[in-house]
């Protein structure tokens, strides 16, 4: 297995776990549960997706900084980048 399908199936894996968190919140509001429980199942949501979009966005800048036999051009600049990346969707 290549190290860009490990990185597909990490993805997805989240995808199917934050899937399950949706399918929770719909159960909670379905059900007149507690507010507190609803948002505490939106604010898990919102989590994975952040977390979610960091990862694609670091891979973005990486695969994208690099020259054509995969070797960083800018490696200080990428690293700043997904440095950022990663305080914003905290």
């Amino acid at each position: 297995m290549t190290h860009i399908e490990r990185e597909r199936l990490k993805l997805q894996h989240r995808l199917k776990k934050i899937r399950g968190q949706f399918e929770a919140i719909e159960r909670v509001l379905g059900e007149d549960e507690k507010c507190a429980d609803a948002l505490m199942q939106l604010a898990a949501v919102r989590g994975g997706i952040n977390s979610l979009m960091a990862e694609v966005l670091e891979d973005h800048i990486r695969l994208h900084l690099s020259d054509k036999e995969g070797k960083s051009v800018a490696p200080d600049l990428a690293e700043d980048l997904v440095e950022l990346v990663r305080s914003y969707l905290k």
